[in-house]
């Protein structure tokens, strides 16, 4: 028997399989916020999407930060009386503390235990810290293995290098109709972490991708992918102006690759166009979800809503940061991450995006009483369902003539009627076509808040 497989089911299958081969190929690249492996991460999602990779070099001052020299190591263990490998980092990276500085020492038990990191309430997780900004040394391993360093002496063996270099930032646009932006930002670092690692770039680079299959957008769009924290400050250090002057919207994409439910972080200005169009669609497509405020906690949305910048940025989630257990250790890994789950993600920041790209703000030209709209082609004809599409059509126009005022938006009177604001953009245009209604040009669109 043949079994026949739908375009839309084969292009899912297509869609899911260049997910996990992404996460696949991504997850065997050394982490570190600076080197190689960042060039190495931007190059393999340069395969799918056009990436512009900017360097810039070791010691370049961002406000009070500074570019740190790129990290690499060539192998790093901890060996016990009888020569075994008591910890390895070809067993897994998140074993060495990262920027970890080199080191070839007997050490005491006493001082060996001072330099290794578990997770005790995870006792069969690695996990992951960072020696950012620090000149230390130190390996992490499951709490339980604590038990086996019962001897005096023990050979620590780091071979790594600090060396001048660069940090690169990775960049991609989607030149629309006009210059304003809509801007969508993922880290690249930490490589080894699924969840709050690779999710976001994987996902974002999804997004972009189907963007670029789109026609006639209205807004431009900017992809950053760059390290976390210092990568986000070094890029608004050199470009913040030119971001507060075109951006109408922006999402830190993390955290998208687990969970049943979304969590939406605000921008920190609580009522931008970002934040409006990403609660109007979570509303509108009855997924479980929770509105958490903007908080110095968290992502690099924190660093956008700093408040020299205080950009229209928020981030949409679905376990987020720290609501999860295994967040930044060993076991947010493949048997964590659902293709599902970014899957969806990506289809509802389209939904998200396709709303601002369709909202606008109306004025109706005749506003003595509801306009006699029979001699106008603005009904469908034929077919069984008429009536009942005539009469959705008609609640449609009704509203959206009794409601553009020039203060309600499109996102205001489609949440009026339940629905999103795309799917009423089509009759926006038609009365627009019929000079019932004109778009509304609006000093607050162009900063971002509606």
């Amino acid at each position: 028997m043949i079994q026949l497989v739908s375009c839309q089911e084969s292009r899912r299958r297509i869609y899911a399989s260049m997910l996990m081969e992404l996460f696949d190929r991504l997850s065997l690249i050394p982490q570190g916020a600076a080197g190689p492996c960042v060039r190495e991460t931007l190059r393999t999602l340069g395969e799918t999407v056009p990436i512009r990779q900017r360097e810039y070099p070791t010691g370049t001052a961002c406000y009070d930060w500074t570019v740190p020299q790129e990290w690499s190591v060539r192998q790093a263990y901890i060996l016990d009386g009888q020569g075994r490998r008591l910890v390895d980092y070809r067993d897994h990276p998140l074993h060495l503390v990262e920027r970890t500085v080199p080191i070839r020492k007997v050490v005491s038990r006493e001082e060996l235990l001072r330099h290794l990191h578990t997770r005790p309430d995870l006792p069969d997780s690695i996990p992951y810290v960072s020696a950012l900004g620090g000149e230390d040394w130190g390996f992490c391993l499951e709490h339980r293995r604590l038990a086996e360093f019962t001897e005096d002496l023990y050979e620590v063996v780091i071979d790594a290098e600090l060396a001048e270099g660069t940090m690169t930032i990775g960049e991609g646009f989607i030149q629309g109709k006009t210059d304003r932006e809509i801007l969508l930002s993922a880290n690249i670092w930490p490589s080894s972490l699924a969840v709050s690692g690779l999710s976001g770039p994987i996902v974002q680079t999804m997004i972009y991708r189907k963007l670029l299959e789109r026609t006639n957008l209205k807004y431009s769009y900017r992809f950053l992918y760059l390290p976390e924290t210092i990568g986000s400050i070094l890029y608004l250090s050199r470009h913040g102006e030119h971001l507060r002057s075109r951006m109408a919207a922006g999402y830190v994409v993390a955290c998208v690759g687990h969970g049943e439910s979304y969590t939406y972080k605000k921008s920190r200005r609580g009522h931008s166009l970002a934040d409006k169009a990403a609660l109007h669609i979570l509303k509108q497509s009855g997924v479980p979800y929770r509105v958490v405020d903007w908080s110095p906690i968290g992502g690099d949305e924190r660093h956008y809503g700093s408040q020299a910048f205080d950009l229209p940025v928020g981030s949409l989630m679905r376990t987020a940061y720290a609501d999860y257990p295994e967040y930044r250790t060993s076991l947010d890994n493949r048997t964590l991450i659902s293709e599902v789950a970014m899957r969806q993600t990506v289809d509802l920041y389209l939904d998200v995006l396709m709303t601002i790209e369709s909202n606008e703000r109306y004025q109706a030209m005749q506003v003595h009483g509801q306009p006699k709209l029979d001699p106008k082609a603005l009904y469908p004809f034929g077919g069984a369902p008429r009536i009942e599409a005539l009469e959705r059509l008609t609640a449609v126009y009704s509203y959206l003539l009794a409601f553009s005022d020039g203060t309600h938006d499109v996102i205001d009177i489609a949440d009026k009627l339940n629905l999103t604001g795309k799917d009423i953009a089509e009759a926006c245009s038609a009365l627009e076509r019929e000079g019932l209604l004109r778009p509304v040009s609006d000093a607050a669109e162009r900063a971002g808040v509606l």
